[in-house]
């Protein structure tokens, strides 16, 4: 919502101003929709080029985040901190084998099947049954699980994070490519330079349209559109960093409870439950998985 509230005020200020300084639209008018192929045209077939076709599938994904924003909310911080704890309760009561059927079969385990949220994200999934599994063969060392986890985290969010860099390398290409169709412009300015004073203004004012529009575009609408989404992976990954301090809290012998408040401290504070929330949803997390 925010993000439509943000293009509307730019859009306002930009063309409500330029109205106000006795500026007349029909020029733009006229020459928008070919500058406008011009420079959509070759920022579009410049990011087919640039991007391979994994970027290129997640780009509407990526778009749709400026409007709609991060994927986990409060409560999701919540189920997913009682869905760890009653994991690393289960190995404290009977043992890591005793997780072996969760985590082999995560969508028939009765403990992921509470949070049905968490259990449609392969990744978190994986990511925590995977540290599990890798638990169960001796790997119990703290310091090691962390750094398993940690190249993990980076290469997932390297590649969550690669649709917005392309996006803002789109950006900053947009000035440039209405530099390209300005001077196109000016050309065909120059081709007409027999003609009249009053012709020829209205023909170099549709070639500064192009300069316009490619400023714009970058810094009025593809620039900021990047960073927004760039917030919201960045905001979504800490979902997972909070998995990765949970587990490696409980190797290094702190009790459930407190590695789970360890997770919880370490949540984002906008969506950071509070003790008493925590506490309450932990009870209700049933004692026999």
């Amino acid at each position: 919502m925010l993000t439509l509230v943000g293009i509307v005020i730019v859009m306002v200020m930009v063309f409500g101003g330029y109205v106000l300084a006795g500026g007349k639209f029909g020029v733009i008018v006229k020459a928008l929709p070919f500058e406008l192929m011009m420079i959509g045209g070759a920022g579009l077939g410049s990011y087919l080029v640039a991007n391979p076709a994994g970027v290129l599938k997640r780009t509407g994904g990526a778009v749709m985040r400026c409007f709609v924003g991060g994927k986990w909310r409060g409560d999701d911080y919540i189920d997913m901190l009682c869905l760890l704890f009653a994991l690393i309760r289960t190995i404290k009561a009977k043992g890591i084998i005793a997780l072996e059927h969760h985590i082999e079969s995560p969508k028939q385990s009765p403990i992921f099947q509470r949070y049905p949220k968490i259990l449609k994200d392969h990744f978190a999934v994986d990511f925590i049954c995977d540290t599990l599994r890798m638990m169960s063969m001796n790997l119990d060392n703290p310091h090691q699980v962390e750094d398993m986890m940690e190249k993990v985290l980076d290469k997932h969010h390297e590649e969550a994070a690669a649709p917005a860099h392309a996006l803002a390398t789109l950006g900053e290409a947009f000035p440039a490519l209405g530099i390209v169709a300005a001077v196109l412009g000016v050309i065909k300015t120059m081709s007409a330079v027999d003609q009249p004073p009053e012709i020829l203004g209205k023909m170099i004012a549709g070639a500064l349209t192009g300069t316009f529009l490619g400023v714009f575009l970058s810094y009025g609408i593809v620039s900021p559109m990047a960073a927004k989404v760039k917030a919201s992976i960045d905001e979504d990954h800490h979902f997972y960093l909070i998995i990765r301090d949970v587990l490696v809290a409980f190797l290094h012998g702190n009790a459930p409870q407190v590695a789970v408040e360890i997770g919880r401290g370490s949540v984002p504070s906008v969506l950071q439950p509070n003790y008493a929330a925590l506490e309450s949803a932990i009870d209700e997390v049933p004692k026999d998985a």
